[in-house]
């Protein structure tokens, strides 16, 4: 895994790269150049197999449109179908919340909580690389929705 990075003084290309098996560790600056670079790959990874499901979804749902005789088939077809959209549309949110994640990288934002400006921990980003809240940023949020969401 590798990118290059132009130096501006001297014009030379400075390759940073990283292994398969590196991980972030805290004893490491936070967001450090070796970081970004694993988090971006993680996403644009991601977003290549969310883009591959979202065009077998299409797919499917473009050469299975046969008319079904029984009534039966043509209902069990209907809630594959309307299943099959749901998760189109659930991907296409995603694909959007990943571009934002790697827009973040690229601005040098990413990994910072968006409501609290903290950094967000590493092994929260690793299992879910799109966060913008850290960990009790996002419980108060889910605490607050929860809240209103009683009454």
């Amino acid at each position: 895994m590798q990118t290059s990075k132009k130096n501006k003084t001297s014009k030379k290309k400075t390759i940073l790269t990283i292994t398969e098996n590196y991980v972030p560790s805290e004893k490491e600056s936070f967001m450090n150049e070796k970081q970004l670079l694993y988090f971006k790959i993680k996403l644009e990874k991601w977003r290549t197999i969310v883009l591959e499901d979202s065009e077998k979804t299409r797919d499917n749902l473009q050469n299975n449109s046969v008319p079904e005789a029984d009534i039966a088939d043509r209902a069990s077809t209907e809630t594959d179908r309307a299943l099959e959209l749901r998760t189109r549309d659930r991907q296409r949110k995603l694909l959007a919340k990943i571009d934002a994640a790697l827009v973040r990288i690229k601005e040098g934002n990413y990994g910072y909580c968006t409501e609290t400006g903290e950094a967000i921990s590493l092994k929260r980003l690793d299992a879910r690389p799109i966060a913008l809240l850290s960990i009790n940023a996002q419980e108060r949020h889910e605490k607050h929705e929860r809240s209103y969401r009683e009454e």
